[in-house]
C-alpha cells in the first residue's frame, strides 16, 4: 500500500486592509453625525432677581421682649400696648411680621422674654399667647442676669 504524502497546509492569512479601511469609515461616520456636548457655562438660565428697596431693612435675629413691672410690653427697646391690654394686638402684629420675615430669610424666628421679678404671671401668660398666636415657637425665658 502506498502512502499518500500529505501536503502541509498552508497558513491562512488575513487581510488587514479591508478592517482598517472599515474601522475608518465607522469613526469618520461616528464623529460626524454625533451631536457636540454644550458645555455648561453656555446653557442659558435665569436666575431669579431681586427688588431693590427704597431703605435698608435691618432684621434683628432675635426679638427681646421685656416686660416692666407696669405690665408694659417692650419689643426691642420700643414699647407696645397699653399696661392693661389683654390681647396685646400690637405685639402679636409685629410678631407675626418677624415670623414672616424670618421664614423668608430661611431661619427660625426666635424670642426672648425677660419679665422683670415683679411682673404678675398673667402678664406672662399673655405674652406668650400673643407669641403662640403669632406662629412663633421659639420662646425662651432670660434670667435676671441676661440684661
Amino acid at each position: 500500500m502506498r502512502r499518500r504524502r500529505t501536503r502541509k497546509p498552508q497558513a491562512v492569512e488575513m487581510q488587514m486592509t479591508p478592517m482598517i479601511d472599515m474601522v475608518f469609515l465607522l469613526l469618520v461616520f461616528f464623529m460626524v453625525s454625533a451631536k457636540p456636548v454644550r458645555p455648561e457655562r453656555d446653557i442659558p438660565m435665569g436666575l431669579p432677581g431681586q427688588v431693590a428697596q427704597e431703605e435698608a431693612v435691618e432684621i434683628p435675629d432675635e426679638a427681646r421682649v421685656a416686660i416692666e413691672p407696669s405690665g408694659q410690653v417692650v419689643l426691642n427697646e420700643r414699647q407696645l400696648d397699653s399696661p392693661g391690654s389683654a390681647g396685646l394686638p400690637e405685639l402679636r402684629a409685629v410678631l407675626t411680621r418677624f415670623r414672616l420675615s424670618a421664614e423668608s430669610a430661611r431661619s427660625e424666628a426666635l424670642v426672648t422674654l425677660a419679665p422683670h421679678d415683679e411682673v404678675p404671671h398673667q402678664r406672662l401668660v399673655d405674652v406668650l399667647n400673643a407669641c403662640a398666636e403669632a406662629g412663633i415657637k421659639g420662646v425662651t425665658l432670660a434670667g435676671p442676669d441676661d440684661e
